[in-house]
């Protein structure tokens, strides 16, 4: 599997807001945190081991053992972040060492959330992972079927949990806000701009209804046969999947021909194929 430039400058702009987001707001709130980044913090206070230098180890090794495991396509995915992350957090904790932009502990808990889950985000829409905590769950994933989510959220607390020796409940609520912030804010992210809206239209009036979409929204229909419950009477369904500014288009074009059409509106989180993620075909009947 091959990695495009474009996606190389995602994962490393990812890592970078990653990197920065640590630094800047998570050291500095003294925040708890979930992934190998709550694992740094632990150890940073009790050994005193720099934040960079445990991240590069641990990623090394977790590295390995998914290459192993989960193999070549893995490995070429996650090599990028696993050996630049750390760099630019060893750059940033120097660069940044005695810097911070406030103490107050709201802002940078929802500072570090949105950034955080940003950071990931980007990494994740280029097909990679950030590596290091991320890989943990993947692995029990394929050798126990554990639901990847599953596992993250239990790592993530028995991580915030191990903080609690060096911090007060203050913190540790606030560390779980943070957690919950970022993992918003990367569903968020994820869907962003892919989500569509489906229309499903019952109607007598079907093929009229079907002409007119196509014309004047230029939308593909898909037409399904269906009978309705009651009468057992066979019918046409319309499937139409547009953008959210076309469906008020597509409601008036429906309803100026069929005040009686059976309208069913519901949101698609992502949509392949002509005319969204691919050009548009145009066949000559």
């Amino acid at each position: 599997m091959k990695t495009n430039k474009k996606d190389i400058i995602s994962i490393l702009l990812g890592n970078t807001l990653l990197a920065l987001a640590v630094i800047l707001f998570i050291v500095p709130g003294h925040l708890l945190s979930g992934g190998t980044t709550g694992i740094s913090l632990f150890l940073n206070h009790y050994f005193h081991l720099p934040i960079s230098i445990f991240t590069f180890i641990f990623n090394f090794i977790v590295f390995i053992i998914g290459a192993l495991i989960l193999g070549k396509k893995f490995a070429l995915q996650t090599l990028i972040s696993t050996f630049y992350y750390p760099f630019i957090l060893g750059v940033f904790e120097f660069s940044f060492q005695g810097f911070y932009l406030t103490d107050d502990i709201l802002i940078n808990t929802l500072f570090a959330g949105v950034l955080v889950g940003v950071a990931i985000a980007i990494v994740i829409k280029a097909g990679a992972s950030t590596g290091g905590m991320d890989i943990p769950p993947l692995i029990l994933n394929k050798l126990f079927k554990i639901p990847v989510s599953i596992s993250m959220y239990v790592f993530d607390t028995l991580i915030v949990l191990v903080q609690f020796g060096f911090s007060d409940i203050r913190q540790c609520l606030y560390g779980i806000v943070l957690i919950f912030i970022y993992t918003m804010v990367i569903d968020k992210i994820l869907v962003m701009g892919a989500q569509k809206i489906e229309v499903k239209i019952i109607s007598s009036k079907y093929e009229e209804i079907r002409k007119a979409i196509l014309t004047n929204v230029d939308r593909g229909v898909t037409m399904l046969h269906g009978q309705t419950g009651y009468l057992l009477e066979n019918t046409e369904v319309l499937i139409n999947v547009i953008s959210t500014r076309e469906l008020v288009q597509v409601e008036r074009l429906v309803k100026s021909i069929d005040e009686d059409a059976f309208m069913i509106i519901s949101n698609v989180h992502e949509v392949q194929g002509r005319g969204f993620n691919l050009e548009k075909e145009y066949i000559e009947k």
